[in-house]
């Protein structure tokens, strides 16, 4: 350790005990954490690229300091989808210190890892009053049963109204419209459903048959829309 002359001519005043770190909650126990392998935790973060033309949803399950799984969703921009690949073979074996200093190849995925670090030291993951934490396979269950990235996808313009494209159920095939020209419902068609029956084998006539419904009062429409097409 090196002393400026300033520092080494000063006269020693003792001190008091020192107040440790503010307890943090993690995975059901109070924790006074000086290094990183104290911290473990499953949270979320977000983030944006730097024209803010995409955006990415990482989860990481940390255990003890350690990256043991990691789902990384993105939307927006095409090139963040195939870093988003890179940066999930990147990310787990690290510790959450680690990946922090690690370029994660987009801007959004980088601002994402800030954004959970931030959460997981100062005691904000979704895991903290959790005994033990979640197990590893826990992130999955943000994608549901199909394993596919819950998606929403809107768009309107005031000269011809709104459409509607993908939304929770799935992929928007038609507007339901009633006399006056509002949207009344819709039917949609749930690609991870279809999927998910063809690889049971199902012919893809029928698994998107199956996969097809409707949601509102699509069935009192006057007329029906293609939302992409009209």
């Amino acid at each position: 350790m090196q002393y400026s002359s300033e520092i080494q001519s000063m006269c020693p005043i003792q001190r008091g005990d020192l107040h440790p770190s503010a307890p943090i909650p993690i995975e059901g126990r109070m924790l006074n954490p000086k290094d990183v392998i104290a911290i473990s935790g499953l949270s979320h973060g977000v983030g944006a690229c730097a024209p803010q033309q995409g955006a990415a949803k990482l989860t990481l399950n940390v255990k003890q300091g350690i990256i043991e799984e990691a789902l990384i969703e993105t939307i927006g921009c095409s090139g963040m989808t195939h870093s988003a690949a890179m940066a999930a073979e990147i990310i787990t074996g690290k510790t959450i210190l680690e990946a922090l200093n690690t370029d994660l190849v987009c801007d959004a995925i980088n601002v994402a890892m800030r954004e959970i670090f931030l959460q997981f030291v100062y005691g904000r993951t979704q895991s903290a009053f959790s005994e033990d934490g979640l197990e590893i396979g826990a992130a999955l269950e943000d994608l549901g049963k199909t394993q596919r990235s819950q998606v929403g996808t809107s768009y309107s313009t005031n000269a011809k109204g709104v459409r509607y494209m993908e939304l929770a159920e799935g992929y928007v095939t038609q507007l339901a419209l009633d006399g006056d020209g509002e949207v009344i419902g819709y039917r949609y068609l749930n690609l991870g459903k279809m999927m998910a029956l063809m690889n049971e084998g199902r012919a893809p006539d029928t698994a998107a048959t199956e996969a097809t419904g409707t949601y509102g009062r699509f069935n009192d429409a006057v007329t029906t829309v293609n939302p992409r097409q009209a």
